[in-house]
């Protein structure tokens, strides 16, 4: 009899869990990106690490209760640089020397009501050799949450970095010099949250809106022949869900009703993303450790736009960063149009609070689809991630999605010698990528499945994380469109990312980081892209709040039969943190 009691109220627990993962995680519905769930309302939430209330707490004995560490560290700094860059394979063989300036703030605050992680940098560079021009570049990432009292929450998140114009273009990992397809990217979310069990149900509800732009510094250079995909320019999207549910116990089961709106405008052939679903989920705790999942909805998704503008040989004309002109007065063409009935169908299985697996199938989008995640906590510093994602999603959305998936908790690190964000982070609340959707600013709308998987520890002085996925664009482009051609072309992409740091003594660390990436290129006549780089970082303070530094680089880049790099670089420099 005890053993039965027990193991009610272990599924009791789990389902309670499944369902209030649900009521933050309803807005995954429409979204394939890794950041985002898993794109059929996945319970990604549930099953993910502690949120930063959970996971920034000191380990307890057993009896204890657990206190919450609060800290506010903010930290402004100026930094001056020396650096060399070399072509030693292919291109120009030019050697780039030039002087950084640069003023930033890094800032980790962890407290009650309050959670937040930024890394914000301003830098100006002086061209010296090799013909590179004085220019300036902003980059930062920023995540956090303010609690404002009842399970009120306003979160937010921002994103300013380089990236590939084109993924079919040079992917060289330093945006320097007189190098092409680069463009400065910028991407910000905001909006409420509300969770609460009011008696004895669970609601809860949220709005987002975000805001992408591109702006293209130097147009890709492709394989004579390409195809070159239209370049995202800006976007807007708003993002509203709610859930009402309750947890079992008058019933033996589990239950929750929940419904959401998405729209997205982009200014890129005027696309308009809008999409609607309402559904019903179930979680039948079958054991201690195991809950049935089930759901069933109705979903309505329509995606449209304009055709590009031709001239006189009836080819589509594109602006001087490659970007089609839009033609005002073509119709609206839809790409993507399907309404009807959703289901899927899973389990759960947590055998402790540091294990949980989902596994999902069901019918979306027309089609049958395959979602799931894994998260495995052994220890406080240690944490493993995997997502499976399968949904409709874009360059804005997936970088909204992508920077709501973010910890608000973790170690923003960049590239010692550009200074950019690297694309994975790693904290104790567990790591994320952003690999997925910085591969390509692809202006299309598209069907996105994947796999990502993140490893964040630290052992002694050791540091480290690892991010590797596998992503898979569908382009969605109308069939009656002069771009029809490009409709149902599929990109794949592959990335590892890692990164390691060490603290050497009381006064100096060193960290080290590394990528590959591969992309296979599914428009006609395009080459496919490898790219490789590894960094090392030495840092020695030599004078209170003054570190001097040095680092040295490799990057490499192939796109196949066309254009190849390889670039070393090197840089020295002092930081004084105020």
């Amino acid at each position: 009899m005890m053993r039965d009691r027990f193991s009610m109220r272990r599924g009791a627990t789990l389902a309670a869990l499944l369902l209030a993962g649900t009521a933050t995680s309803a807005h995954a519905q429409f979204s394939g990106d890794p950041g985002s769930g898993s794109g059929s309302g996945d319970l990604a939430a549930s099953s993910a690490p502690a949120s930063g209330a959970e996971a920034d707490r000191k380990p307890t004995k057993r009896g204890e209760r657990p206190q919450k560490q609060r800290r506010a560290d903010v930290s402004p700094y100026l930094e001056v640089g020396q650096i060399l860059s070399a072509n030693l394979k292919g291109g120009d063989n030019d050697v780039l020397t030039y002087t950084t300036i640069a003023a930033g703030v890094d800032a980790s605050i962890a407290a009650r009501n309050a959670e937040a992680t930024a890394s914000l940098r301003y830098e100006y560079r002086f061209g010296l050799s090799g013909g590179l021009d004085d220019g300036d570049v902003i980059s930062g990432i920023a995540r956090g949450r303010i609690g404002a009292g009842q399970g009120f929450n306003l979160e937010g998140g921002a994103l300013a970095t380089r990236s590939r114009a084109d993924n079919g273009g040079a992917a060289s990992g330093l945006f320097i010099g007189n190098s092409s397809n680069s463009a400065d990217l910028y991407s910000v979310y905001a909006g409420p949250t509300l969770t609460q069990r009011l008696g004895g149900l669970d609601v809860g509800a949220g709005y987002r809106f975000g805001y992408t732009k591109i702006e293209i510094d130097t147009p890709a250079v492709l394989a004579p022949g390409a195809q070159a995909q239209d370049v995202f320019d800006s976007s807007t999207n708003h993002l509203a869900w709610a859930s009402i549910g309750a947890r079992p116990g008058d019933l033996p089961f589990g239950w929750q009703l929940s419904g959401g709106y998405e729209r997205e405008d982009t200014s890129q052939l005027d696309q308009r993303f809008e999409g609607k679903y309402a559904r019903a989920d179930v979680t039948m705790p079958i054991g201690p450790t195991v809950a049935l999942l089930g759901g069933v909805g109705y979903e309505d998704i329509e995606i449209g736009q304009r055709d590009p503008l031709l001239d006189g040989n009836g080819v589509p004309v594109r602006d001087a960063n490659g970007r089609f002109v839009t033609d005002t007065s073509s119709p609206r063409q839809l790409s993507f149009d399907v309404d009807g009935l959703i289901w899927d169908a899973g389990v759960m299985w947590q055998p402790s609070r540091r294990t949980s697996l989902t596994a999902r199938v069901g019918r979306r989008y027309g089609d049958t689809i395959y979602t799931g995640s894994f998260a495995y906590r052994p220890d406080h510093a240690t944490t493993l991630q995997v997502g499976v994602y399968d949904g409709l999603s874009s360059f804005g959305r997936g970088l909204s999605g992508g920077l709501a998936a973010l910890p608000t908790q973790f170690d923003p690190t960049r590239n010692p010698i550009s200074g950019d964000i690297n694309p994975c982070v790693f904290g104790e609340q567990g790591g994320s990528c952003l690999n997925s959707q910085l591969g390509s600013a692809t202006g299309f709308q598209y069907r996105s499945r994947g796999v990502q998987a993140t490893l964040s520890s630290s052992y002694g002085r050791w540091s480290y994380g690892v991010g590797v996925g596998y992503d898979q664009r569908r382009l969605l482009v109308p069939r009656t469109s002069v771009l029809a051609s490009l409709n149902g072309v599929k990109d794949e992409s592959y990335y590892l990312f890692l990164s390691a740091g060490r603290q050497l003594d009381a006064d100096s660390d060193v960290s080290l980081s590394g990528y590959v990436s591969y992309f296979d290129n599914g428009s006609p006549n395009s080459a496919d892209v490898q790219a490789a780089g590894l960094s090392a970082t030495y840092s020695r303070r030599f004078w209170r709040s003054l570190t001097g530094t040095a680092a040295a680089s490799l990057n490499a880049f192939d796109q196949d039969g066309f254009n190849s790099e390889l670039i070393g670089s090197a840089l020295v420099g002092l930081r004084y943190n105020f």
